[in-house]
């Protein structure tokens, strides 16, 4: 969503792969199975279940060689750094599968960890997204109702995530998936540039104080 992530995480992968003897995957390839997490990520990779004892190993090797090397090609996307600028008034989480420890590394390796009053990542809830879990363990961390949040994601994991729990969801293409995959997941708003972002979260907030600023009916009206 916010960062190019693509040859850190398949350079990470392909050395967990080689190291345990498992033939390496170019970097289109292991793009399409990111956004589930490092086990479910690895799994595929290698053609093993999430409960084969093989992939242990596997999964500790990629996270460690990772968190060694998170910012060797990791790149801003377009508009991103505008995006944060721009939305510096509101609470901001990140709420992703990426492992925790790789999460704060990128995020202290970029200088905008003090941007974000909340961090969930991968591990930090039973369930990764799509569960609702890490999004109401960001509502809980920012004292808010969940209604209150806006989930914006390029996967079908954050749309599903957002919708399971009650809040408004903006997905945008050209991440690891489709747009006919997030149209599937209905999201409330589907972009193609994450710049549009702002503008969309003001006028969702302007209409929210406006319905709490109206008059609530107690009863029948006489006229």
């Amino acid at each position: 969503t916010l960062i190019d992530t693509r040859e850190d995480i398949a350079t990470s992968c392909n050395y967990a792969l080689a190291t345990h003897g498992y033939r390496t995957l170019r970097t289109e390839v292991i793009s399409r199975y990111v956004g589930d997490g490092s086990r479910r990520l690895c799994a595929r990779a290698a053609g093993l279940t999430e409960r084969d004892a093989e992939l242990d190993p596997l999964v500790e090797t990629f996270v460690n060689h990772y968190a060694e090397h998170p910012l060797i090609h990791t790149a801003w996307l377009p508009d991103a750094q505008q995006v944060l600028d721009a939305m510096r008034p509101l609470p901001l989480a990140l709420c992703t599968n990426k492992p925790r420890i790789v999460t704060e590394r990128v995020l202290e390796g970029l200088g905008v960890r003090s941007r974000f009053a909340v961090v969930v990542g991968g591990g930090d809830t039973p369930k990764p997204k799509p569960s609702k879990e890490p999004i109401m363990l960001v509502a809980e961390r920012l004292r808010l109702d969940p209604h209150e949040l806006v989930m914006v994601g390029d996967g079908p994991q954050d749309v599903l995530a957002g919708k399971a729990t009650g809040c408004r969801t903006i997905s945008l293409a050209g991440g690891y998936s489709t747009k006919a995959q997030l149209r599937e997941c209905h999201p409330d708003i589907l972009l193609d540039s994450i710049k549009d972002v702002p503008q969309i979260v003001a006028r969702w907030c302007e209409s929210t104080v406006r319905a709490r600023c109206l008059p609530q009916e107690t009863g029948p009206v006489s006229r």
